[in-house]
This record gives structure tokens, sequence and C-alpha cells, in this order.
């Protein structure tokens, strides 16, 4: 993560291009690559939240949390619910990155101080500067006790209907980096107060490498037109601040980034690694991914990979869902072949998958796969020993 990370790995990549010992790879490549490089070996929360650099969040619970149900591939032991738990003592902090999750501490320090794209007046800052005192001198709070104390009113959100004013308040004081989120409690943030708009600003250029750096580490190999929208999103979400350097900072990861062209499509990967290897050993498991799982969240090379669209339709109305509420892709070795609505009944595990084709793989191995991936979703729900 740190600045260093944009030069070594331009230097990386101008060694491997000038040897020309890579050969081009082929489609199934970049897929096998794909998933042998995200479904890595589980290890600790703090390193798995180091490796894949962001965990999106996102707050429905069918039957768990985004976060939870990407942890669970790559943690030992993950249970739903770690991350809420063991946040307070983590390294990591709620934040935009190209989405609303949790990164890394030395990813947050290179988005901060940020400039929002809408600014505030003066009245506005004088409001977040008096609830800022406040919150040091309480030290925790949750959002009602601001709401109580300040009676900032109601407000229209953005979903057209009215919360509390208060509320956001604390959310754009918190983008700001005026608070962080110190824990939460039945899923409301509660806040601390944080001195992150009083940094001192990184270099634009070489933040905005490292920042592109983490997004292609994550979401690799990738397509052309998904850095491009990578980079965009950055500037316009985690570091608005930096709007008008987000060309530059695109040109610089296409020159600097390997990268070949295959069907078509430009493709790019990290430094050093090489998608044509045979050595990437893909899981000989089924794995029931979260809509947001970085093996299956680009749409477009979900395409491009197993011929089919994936859609998240919990936001869908119902009679026009054609795989259901919240369906989780159906990754079966390096083929996501179906899906899965999953819910809890009466304490125990119902599962109605669905399969690309009509079908289940007929194909030896798949059906024990299946199960023991079932197993492990009870485990990781709390319902089997």
């Amino acid at each position: 993560m740190r600045h260093s990370r944009a030069a070594a790995g331009a230097a990386a990549a101008a060694a491997q291009a000038s040897s020309g010992a890579m050969p081009t790879p082929t489609l199934d490549d970049l897929r096998r690559h794909a998933v042998a490089r995200s479904l890595f070996a589980p290890t600790t929360l703090p390193r798995a939240i180091m490796k894949l650099g962001f965990v999106q969040a996102d707050p429905i619970r069918a039957p768990a949390r985004a976060q939870d149900l990407t942890l669970r591939h790559r943690v030992r032991d993950y249970r739903a619910g770690d991350l809420e738990r063991r946040y307070p003592k983590l390294a990591v902090e709620e934040d935009f990155f190209v989405n609303y999750g949790f990164v890394p501490r030395e990813l947050h320090a290179l988005m901060h101080p940020r400039q929002a794209r809408r600014a505030w007046t003066k009245a506005r800052w004088r409001q977040a500067h008096e609830v800022q005192a406040f919150v040091r001198e309480r030290g925790v709070v949750h959002p009602r006790e601001v709401d109580a104390a300040f009676a900032h009113g109601k407000t229209t959100n953005w979903f057209g209907g009215t919360s509390n004013a208060s509320t956001q308040l604390l959310d754009g004081m918190h983008y700001r980096g005026l608070l962080r989120v110190a824990r939460r409690e039945g899923g409301v943030r509660l806040y601390a107060a944080h001195d992150a708009h009083e940094r001192e600003a990184c270099d634009p250029a070489a933040a905005l490498d490292a920042l592109i750096d983490v997004a292609v580490a994550k979401y690799a190999p990738l397509p052309a037109p998904t850095l491009s929208r990578f980079v965009m999103w950055l500037g316009a979400a985690a570091a608005p601040q930096w709007l008008d350097h987000r060309r530059a900072a695109l040109a610089r990861a296409k020159a600097r980034l390997p990268s070949a062209e295959v069907d078509g499509l430009r493709w790019f990967w990290p430094a050093g690694e090489n998608p044509a290897s045979r050595r990437h050993a893909v899981p000989e498991a089924v794995h029931l991914l979260a809509p947001f799982d970085p093996v299956v969240w680009d749409r477009q090379r979900f395409e491009a990979f197993w011929g089919w669209a994936y859609r998240f339709e919990a936001y869908t109305p119902a009679a026009k869902r054609q795989l259901g509420y919240y369906a989780l892709p159906l990754l079966w070795r390096d083929r996501v072949v179906g899906w899965a609505n999953a819910s809890v009944t009466e304490g125990r595990l119902v599962v109605q998958p669905g399969y690309r084709g009509g079908r289940a793989p007929r194909e030896a191995g798949f059906r024990a796969a299946l199960d023991d991936e079932l197993q492990r979703f009870a485990r990781f729900l709390g319902l089997a020993d």
C-alpha cells in the first residue's frame, strides 16, 4: 500500500515485457487465474482484509451480509458477524473506496483529507464542528444522542423519504474524515471523533497510483473498460479532491500494468503475475459467492468468463426477478454453473439452487462438493457444530 508500490510495479512490468517470456493467456487462462488468485488459502481475518485490500459492505442479510459472505471463503473458521464483532480491535476503517466497505488504515490514509464534491456552507460547517466537539467530549456516540442534543430536525433522504437531519450530517462528517465508525450496535454505526481531515495531503499521482493498484489487485484480471471505470469511481467517491488527475492516472496505469489482448478485449493484471501459468490451482470445490464477491463483481468479466448474465435483483420488483431476491452465484471449480437462494427456516439452512441450462453438472464429485459447501455454510451461520 506504500507509495513506492506503483514505481515497483512499473519496473516489474517493464522487465517482464522486455523479457518476452510470458505467453499470451487465453480466456480460459484468465478465468482460472481470476478464481485461483481470489480464492486464496483461508488465513486470519486481518491478513485476509489486507490481502483483499477492500471488503465491500451491504446491509441486506440474506441470510448473511455480503461482507461476511465474502470473508467466509478467505478466513479460517469464519462465522457470520465476526467482522462486526472484531472491528473495534482491527486496524481497519469503514470508508468509501469504489463502494462503501472496510479498508485497511493504510488505504484509508491515502484517501484523506477528502474534499467532498458537494461543498458545505459556513452554517453547515459550524454544525459539524459543534457535533464533532460533542462527540469528542463523550468518546463514542449513537446517532440518536446527537439528534437528541441538537434537534436538527428532518430532511429528505436519497430515497425520497424523510430521515433525521442529524443522521445525514453524521454521514457527511464521516465521509469528510471528521468522524470514524467506532463500532456498530444492531447494525447502527456508532461514531468517534477523527482528524483525518487535518492530515497533510498526499501527492495526488502517487496516491491515485496506489489506489488503482489496490483495485487491480483485488479484481484482476480485469478488462480495460472496468479499469477505466475504477479510475473514474476512485476520483468520484474515494478521492474527489483529485478529479482532475484521473485521466493521467489511467494513462499511467495502462502503461505500467501488464496486459494482453484476448478475444478482442484488452485485459490487465498486477505486475509479477502470469495468468498463463499452469501452476494456478483451481479449488476442486463448490463456492456460494456473495453478489459482490470479487470473483463475480464485474458483470462484463462475468459474461466473458461464463457466457451468461448474472443480475443482482434485490431491488427488482418480485414479479420481474429471474434468479431471486438475493441469488448467490454458484461456482463449481472455475465455472459459475448457476445460483442459489438461501434462507434459514426453523433453525435449518434451506437452499434453492438454479442451474444455467436447467440442470446440475453431471461431473463426478459435484454433488459431494455441493453437500460440503452447504455444511460449511450452515457452520458459518452457526446452525451446525
